[in-house]
């Protein structure tokens, strides 16, 4: 006993502040929220009543936060499409050494360097809804003005204001921060692929389409599955984007999970909060966790 203590003294004594930190800052608070989603702590006023899982189920039921969950879908495969066609097709004209890569790929990679708030500033001003057919005109700016300037009006349209694809086009900034992401993650894909295998294919008498499809392509297929876990996961955590591009959290149109929760917190609606975050953080576990399993096997492999 002794002697295993002191194989792994040493190392538990380095580890334990931080798992310390994580016991009390992570998941003793993960657990108080879960507390409180099972309360009727619905104002301000402190209650310990027990409902159980009667605030999931009402709700599940409810049909805004029916809608914040369809909205949430919608943004997640426009926001994950999006960033794999451009990620992926920026890293394939990159994936062969060529003048002025590095320049390049620095521009697709700068996105990242923003944050969102400061990014989702800008796309407000982008994004507007003003139309040159609206008050004469004149007060017209951002994509739309660009539209209209270069004869392409009749693509003008309301952007977030949109009640049907309002929330499709909060995607678009995102896409256009994180692109150079997934661009990074096929990037180093590509450039993983021994160059022996690509010979042994053209010695074969692969052309180079045929090459990239049977060859190249189906070896990127566990950066594929990482980019969409990743993004896909993402897409839940865009809360400060869209709270930066739409001045109201509240609004109907743009309304996802996470918005809805910052609305009931503070309406003092507590519980609903604590309950709308508890399921937030079961959609992530669903996401990464059979990723995290699968990537585990594939190393003991």
């Amino acid at each position: 006993m002794f002697k295993k203590v002191k194989t792994w003294g040493p190392a538990l004594a380095l580890i334990s502040p931080t798992l310390i930190l994580l016991a009390v800052f992570v998941y003793a608070l993960i657990a108080e929220n879960v507390r409180i989603s099972m309360t009727n702590q619905h104002t301000a006023r402190p209650s310990s009543d027990f409902v159980g899982l009667e605030n999931y189920f009402r709700l599940f039921g409810d049909a805004d936060f029916q809608h914040a969950l369809r909205n949430l879908l919608l943004l997640t495969v426009v926001f994950l499409a999006g960033t794999l066609i451009f990620g992926f097709l920026w890293a394939w004209i990159l994936e062969r050494p060529a003048f002025g890569e590095g320049f390049f790929r620095s521009v697709y990679l700068f996105p990242m360097a923003v944050s969102f708030i400061a990014s989702g500033v800008v796309w407000r001003w982008l994004l507007s809804s003003l139309q040159t057919d609206q008050s004469g005109g004149e007060r017209t700016t951002g994509l739309n003005r660009l539209l209209d300037s270069v004869g392409l009006g009749f693509l003008q349209n309301s952007w977030w204001s949109d009640p049907n694809w309002g929330i499709a086009a909060i995607a678009v900034p995102a896409i256009w921060q994180l692109s150079g992401y997934v661009m990074a993650l096929f990037l180093a894909g590509f450039r993983g692929i021994p160059e022996e295998l690509r010979e042994a294919a053209r010695i074969d008498g692969c052309s180079e389409w045929k090459l990239y499809r049977h060859v190249i392509f189906p070896q990127l297929s566990p950066v594929m599955l990482s980019a969409v876990i990743i993004i896909g996961h993402m897409s839940l955590k865009l809360f400060d984007l869209i709270r930066a591009i739409v001045p109201d959290a509240n609004t109907y149109d743009i309304q996802v999970p996470a918005t809805m929760m910052w609305v009931k917190y503070i309406g003092s609606d507590y519980a609903d909060s604590a309950a709308i975050g508890t399921i937030m953080l079961v959609l992530v576990a669903l996401v990464v966790v059979p990723y995290l399993v699968y990537t585990s096997r594939q190393e003991k492999r």
